[in-house]
Order: C-alpha cells, then structure tokens, then sequence
C-alpha cells in the first residue's frame, strides 16, 4: 500500500480548537494538556525539542539575535530549490525535504495536507509511503484538518519512523504527546518540518474571500501573501495578478472571518518543529529557520539543489505596529476599522515596498502584531484565559508598544472550571 487515509471521525464541539486531529483520537481527553490554546508551555517543550529555551542576547545568554522573535533555531537562511518543482508554492523546499527523507530510507511515511478531490483548496491528511507521491502535497490549502489523527493509525500500521509537515498548533500538540507515543507506541524517530501559519480560516470563508477579489472564484488555483506586501492570484488561464494589501477587501468580511483561535496564536513561526520553511523573512524567496541538529540534517539532504543567500533586513517596523495596534483596538471593541481614502492608497502601496519593513524587519512586524493581536482580542473576548493561554515571551514582544500584563482578580467559579475542563 503506497498511501492511506484516515477515516475521520466527528470531532468533538470544543471552543478555540482548530481540529488538529487529537480530539478524533482514541484519547481526546489529551487535549486539555496539550492544546496550544488551553495552557502551553513553550519553555518546557523548547527544552525538549531543542535542548534549550528561546534565549536573548545579553551579558547573560549569548542567543541568536532574534529568538525571543522566532523561537530557538542556529541559523536563518534565505532559499530556493533550482529547478524549482512543478505545482509548488514557492519552489518546493517543503515537499522536497519530505521526499528526501523517504528516498534515502531515513522515515516509514510522511504525514502531510494534500488537496480533497472534491476542493482543491480543502485541505485533508494523507499518509504518505512513496517519495513520488508527495507531490499531491505541494500548494496552499485553506482550512482546518485533522491532521494528527493520522499519528496513531500510522504507528499501528507498522509506520515508526515518521515525518510530520504541519502548521504551529498542530506540532505544538505532536510535540505534546510525542513522549507518550514513543513510550507506549513504539515512536521511534520523528522528523518534523514546520510551515509558519498567522491567520487561517475555513475552507468555506475563504471561498467567500476568493468571490471578493474575482469575477470567477472558481478559476483562482494559486493565492500568495506575500512580503512586498502583495498578494500573488493566478488562474487556470494562466492569468496572473498582483494585488496590494491595502486593496484587498478585508474590511468587507466578517467579524468572525478569522476565528478567535488565529486571532491569538502566539507560534507564528512554529517554534517546535526542527526546521521551518515559510516565505515571511524572505524577500523573494523561501525563508528557512534551522532550529537544531536534526534540522540542519533534514537541510543537508537537499543543500545540491538549494540556492541560498542571507536574508535582508531593512526598514522599520515601528510605526506599521503601532498603526495595526490602533486597528485592532478598534476592531475589538467593536468599532469599525479606519478605512484608508482611496486617493492616497496608491501612494502608499508605491512606499511600503521600498520603505517598509522587509526581509527578517518583517517577519518581526509580523511576530509582534501577533502578540499584540493576541493580547487585544483575548482581553475582549475571553479575560479568563490570558493567565493561561499567553507565555512570557508575548509580554516581551508587546511590552515595547506598552502593553502589559495587568493583575486581575481571580476569574467567577464557572470560568475557572472552563478553563481547567479539557473538553473546551
């Protein structure tokens, strides 16, 4: 058998869950220790998975400079692959090291999103078992899926040595559990390759997205934000259009476009995987965080086909967080976002490219609006939850915009046994 897929059970109502598949296990009680959005513990899992915490660089810690930004990692890179694959993203580094690993024998199988046959910008697991067959993997999807469903049934069917391509909550909870799968499963190597994710939605919001910027939807199979503040649409026509942020129509959509659970992740950049590949810090091209050993081992098996450089870092980001602040001040109060007149929109589009934040100074615009985003919306929405849901390192990036941690009274009775139940 070269791949199988789960059959996904129903999964459990819960409030701020993406559905990283845990719940759907034979076990979803799991959830309520290792869900991103109950109570994380970053510093603890870091240690593990890295052999350290995130650090800063002082007299103290001799740390890459920005790790309290990206999470621990030995070094960032600008990439490429050449040739670059047919159907990817970028250029297809992601799938290209999931490849690798299954040509030179090092895993059993791949757990990966490919598209369903029904919507090709839903996202579904597969299990993949042949190098060739991760090529159903590349591109973006949109959506939530039940990705680490597909762990245990891959452990039970003989698969011990695994890679996983997921975004930040689903590894957060991989990472979560991976004591447990080793110790009475028979875990024995686990491979994991991360993709940053700020904002996901369902696959139906995101059709809704597609009517908004097209006359034809249906015809768009490739959408890209980009970092020179554009977004990439192609068609099966074989049209390509540029679109800058500020014309995109955000402020048509929903309030609840984008979920609470994206409105305050705080792992942008997938801090637990052993190495993250995303486009943020990249100007360009693909942005790649080796955070440990085995990382930098899952690099080395592609480095004859990459074409890579030191990433940029220019601009300020100062006054474009302090901007998004404001914004989102007002949308979680409730009051509508300042539109920006039409008149001086082309102006700025023409700017931010050229003195805006770019390459690595964008990623950290991007990594503090996070944070801020976070901070804001849950203090609006769910108060209760910010002693338990928000690390430290949040309260660092924020504290340079003034935003504290503030002393709260101890929530009502009902809202402390929300917090602690493990089926929210």
């Amino acid at each position: 058998m070269n791949q199988t897929i789960a059959v996904q059970s129903p999964a459990p109502l819960r409030k701020l869950c993406t559905d990283c598949g845990l719940s759907r296990t034979d076990d979803p009680k799991r959830c309520g220790q290792a869900c991103q959005f109950i109570q994380p513990d970053y510093p603890a899992l870091e240690q593990r998975v890295h052999g350290r915490q995130r650090l800063q660089n002082t007299v103290q810690e001799n740390a890459q400079p920005d790790e309290l930004f990206f999470g621990p990692y030995q070094r960032i890179l600008s990439a490429r692959m050449e040739p670059p694959a047919a159907g990817a993203q970028w250029t297809g580094i992601t799938t290209r090291l999931a490849e690798v690993l299954l040509e030179q024998g090092q895993v059993d199988a791949v757990i990966a999103m490919a598209a369903d046959p029904q919507d090709r910008w839903r996202p579904r697991p597969v299990l993949v078992t042949r190098a060739q067959d991760m090529a159903q993997c590349r591109g973006m999807r949109m959506g939530y899926a039940p990705l680490l469903s597909l762990v245990e049934p891959a452990l039970a069917q003989g698969f011990k040595r695994l890679a996983v391509i997921g975004i930040p909550c689903q590894i957060y909870a991989l990472r979560a559990i991976q004591p447990q799968l080793e110790q009475e499963q028979g875990l024995e190597k686990l491979f994991v390759i991360g993709t940053p994710c700020s904002d996901n939605t369902t696959t139906e919001n995101f059709h809704q997205f597609l009517g908004l910027i097209s006359d034809r939807p249906q015809d768009i199979n490739y959408v890209e934000f980009r970092a020179d503040y554009k977004v990439e649409v192609r068609t099966d026509q074989g049209e390509k259009r540029l679109i800058p942020f500020l014309n995109l129509p955000l402020s048509t959509l929903p309030p609840d476009f984008f979920p609470l659970t994206c409105r305050t992740c705080v792992d942008y950049t997938n801090v637990l995987s052993d190495i993250t590949v995303g486009y943020m810090g990249g100007h360009g091209q693909q942005w790649l965080l080796v955070r440990n050993a085995q990382g930098q081992a899952v690099l080395d098996g592609i480095q004859d086909q990459l074409v890579t450089s030191a990433p940029i870092s220019k601009g300020q980001r100062d006054g474009p967080v302090r901007g998004f602040m404001a914004n989102t001040e007002r949308a979680a109060g409730g009051l509508p976002l300042r539109r920006m007149p039409a008149w001086i929109k082309p102006l700025v589009n023409w700017l931010m490219p050229r003195v805006g934040p770019r390459g690595l100074e964008f990623a950290r615009a991007r990594v503090e609006m996070k944070a801020i985003e976070s901070i804001l919306h849950l203090r609006r929405e769910a108060p209760a939850r910010i002693k338990n849901m928000l690390p430290a390192h949040v309260w660092q990036l924020a504290a340079r915009y003034g935003l504290q941690a503030e002393t709260a009274p101890p929530p009502p009775p009902s809202q402390v046994q929300h917090i602690k139940d493990p089926k929210v």
